[in-house]
C-alpha cells in the first residue's frame, strides 16, 4: 500500500478528468517529450538499464493491511496508534501505471487513502504518490527503483513545518504478502527514524470488470457530481496551435478516445486519453480530485515519458455548468497563466478548451479546442 503519507498519515493526516486532455498537454518542457540519446556506437558505453516496468506486479490484488503509525518519529518515544483495512491495487494505464485505493480503521477514526503509481521508461524509476480523504493535497512524490526484489524510493516533505526527506521501502514480497515501511530523516539522511509500517497479506484477486467505466460507487457530498456527465467512453476530436503565445494561427487536429473512470469511492476520476493526428501520437493518464475541505476540484496528468505527476495541480470550481481551472505554468522559458474550461454540450458531447495568458489574466489565447463525443456501448 503507498504510504506517502507524508502528508496524509503523516501529518494524520494533479484521477480525470473530466477530459481534461487540453490541460495536461500544457506545453510539458521539451525533454518530456525527448527522444533518448543516441550512442555513435565508440568508446565504452554502460550497460543496459534493466526494464523495472513489472516491478510492481506484486502490488496487484486485494489485500489486509495492518498498519504501525509512530505518532512523532522524531522524539524518541513509542506511541504509535495501529489501524487494520484493506488495500485494494490494480493496474492501470496499459501497465504503465498502478492505483491503489486504502480503507483502514484505527481505535479513533477511520481513514481513507489513494495512492498513484507511474513508471518513467527513460529512467526505469517508479513514483508514488498520494492523497488523504481527510486532507487531499496531493503529496510530493518518492521516486526510485527495484534491486535484488527490494525497492527503495526517495523524495521529501514537512513534519511539523520542518523540511524532512523520506524513504519508502518495499521488502519481504511473496506472492501472498509484502511490507511497505517508511523512514524519516532530518539531518540530509545521515540517520533515519521509523514512521510508518505495514504488513499487507493477500485476500484476493481483483475481478475482471473492476474498471468499468463509472462502476465505483458516488459519494455523499453533491460536490462530488459535478463531473458525472464526462463519466465513460468517448470518441476524442483536438485542435492544437502549434505554436501558442507566438502569433501564429497554424493549427493541427488529433482524433482519438478518452475514457473517464470514478475512483476512490467517487472522490476521484482517472482518465486514459489516446490520440494521432500530424502533430504525432499523444497519450495521457489524468487524475481529477475534490477537496472537501475547500470545495475546489483539482487536476493534474503524467505522459507516458515522464513517471510522475505535474507539480502543480489546476484548481478550480463550477459555477452554472461550467467548470474553470487555473494554474501557472513556464511555457516557453516564460512563465503564464493556464485556463482549463469544460463544459456539457448535451447528454452525448462536452466541449473544452484550454487557454494561456502572458498578461496576468487581462488576454487569453485559446490554443487547444476538444470535443467528445459518447460512444454508446
Amino acid at each position: 500500500m503507498t504510504k506517502t503519507k507524508t502528508s496524509a498519515v503523516r501529518n494524520l493526516l494533479k484521477v480525470v478528468v473530466v477530459l481534461l486532455l487540453p490541460f495536461a498537454l500544457s506545453w510539458p518542457s521539451p525533454k518530456a517529450f525527448s527522444l533518448p540519446t543516441q550512442t555513435t556506437g565508440t568508446g565504452s558505453q554502460k550497460p543496459p538499464v534493466r526494464d523495472g516496468q513489472h516491478d510492481f506486479d506484486f502490488n496487484v490484488g486485494v489485500w489486509h493491511t495492518h498498519i504501525r503509525r509512530v505518532l512523532d518519529p522524531f522524539s524518541g518515544s513509542a506511541d504509535a496508534i495501529e489501524l487494520n483495512g484493506t488495500v485494494t491495487v490494480r493496474k492501470i494505464w496499459e501497465g504503465r501505471a498502478q492505483l491503489e485505493e486504502i480503507e483502514a480503521d484505527g481505535p479513533k477514526s477511520h481513514w481513507e487513502g489513494l495512492s498513484l503509481f507511474l513508471y518513467n521508461p527513460q529512467s526505469h524509476q517508479w513514483s508514488q504518490s498520494f492523497l488523504n480523504s481527510k486532507a487531499p493535497v496531493l503529496s510530493t512524490a518518492l521516486i526510485g527503483e527495484f534491486k535484488d526484489g527490494r525497492g527503495e524510493l526517495f523524495g521529501q516533505d514537512t513534519f511539523h513545518d520542518k523540511a524532512i526527506m523520506v524513504h519508502g521501502v518495499w521488502s519481504e514480497i511473496t506472492p501472498n504478502s509484502h511490507r511497505y515501511e517508511e523512514f524519516y530523516s532530518n539531518d540530509g539522511g545521515k540517520t533515519w527514524v521509523s514512521s510508518f509500517d505495514a504488513h499487507l497479506t493477500r485476500e484476493s484477486d481483483l475481478a475482471p470488470s473492476d474498471m468499468a467505466a463509472g462502476a465505483e460507487p458516488m459519494g455523499s457530498d453533491p460536490d462530488n457530481h459535478a463531473f458525472d456527465f464526462d463519466l465513460g467512453a468517448w470518441e476524442t476530436h483536438s485542435s492544437r496551435l502549434m505554436h501558442p503565445l507566438t502569433g501564429s494561427t497554424t493549427w493541427a487536429d488529433l482524433n482519438g478516445h478518452t475514457v473517464i473512470h470514478r475512483v476512490w469511492a467517487g472522490r476521484a476520476s482517472l482518465a486514459e486519453y489516446k490520440a494521432d493526428g500530424p502533430a504525432g501520437h499523444v497519450e495521457l493518464l489524468a487524475l481529477h480530485w475534490f477537496n472537501p475541505n475547500t470545495r475546489e476540484w483539482n487536476l493534474d496528468f503524467a505522459n507516458p515519458n515522464v513517471g510522475v505527476l505535474g507539480e502543480v495541480p489546476g484548481v478550480g470550481r463550477c459555477n452554472n455548468g461550467r467548470c474553470e481551472f487555473y494554474d501557472q505554468e513556464q511555457i516557453n522559458g516564460r512563465y503564464v497563466w493556464v485556463r482549463f474550461s469544460i463544459w456539457k454540450v448535451s447528454g452525448d458531447s462536452v466541449q473544452s478548451e484550454q487557454a494561456f495568458s502572458d498578461d496576468g489574466g487581462q488576454t487569453w489565447e485559446t490554443n487547444w479546442i476538444n470535443k467528445y463525443t459518447r460512444i454508446k456501448q
